[in-house]
């Protein structure tokens, strides 16, 4: 993967990080009135989510840096995500709460993790390319 696009990964992943903060303090006041589950809903949701953030932003700084553990941050953050996914969807009610979590899973979780995965899958070999002078 091109550093252009490592900058830009980190960009929006450490951008992801952020946007979910404020989510989580929502889904904290908002989810007890919600729902009518154990009372570790709440606590079980905010956890992942707090996970989540802690990779996104993790994944970031270490895309931003080219590290080489960029890879397993990266596979880690995209698997939450995509579980993240599948139970926002699979727990919804029917109609509007429905709605909202599979635009959520179609518009953000699924596509971060997609980036997340193709970071993990990608080569760091450019700095060898760098060091001879081959930037191809």
């Amino acid at each position: 993967m091109p550093p252009l696009l490592y900058r830009h990964a980190a960009l929006v992943l450490g951008a992801s990080a952020v946007v979910l903060l404020p989510w989580m303090v929502v889904l904290a006041v908002e989810l007890p009135k919600a729902v009518d589950v154990p009372r570790n809903w709440t606590l079980a949701w905010l956890g992942l989510d707090g996970l989540i953030a802690v990779g996104l932003a993790t994944t970031a700084w270490l895309a931003r840096y080219r590290d080489e553990r960029t890879r397993l941050a990266a596979v880690a953050t995209g698997t939450l995500l995509i579980a993240d996914a599948w139970f926002d969807v699979c727990t919804a009610s029917l109609g509007g709460e429905l709605a909202c979590a599979v635009t959520l899973a179609l518009g953000a979780e699924l596509p971060l993790a997609l980036l997340c995965l193709l970071l993990a899958s990608s080569r760091h070999d450019d700095r060898e390319h760098q060091a001879t002078g081959n930037m191809s």
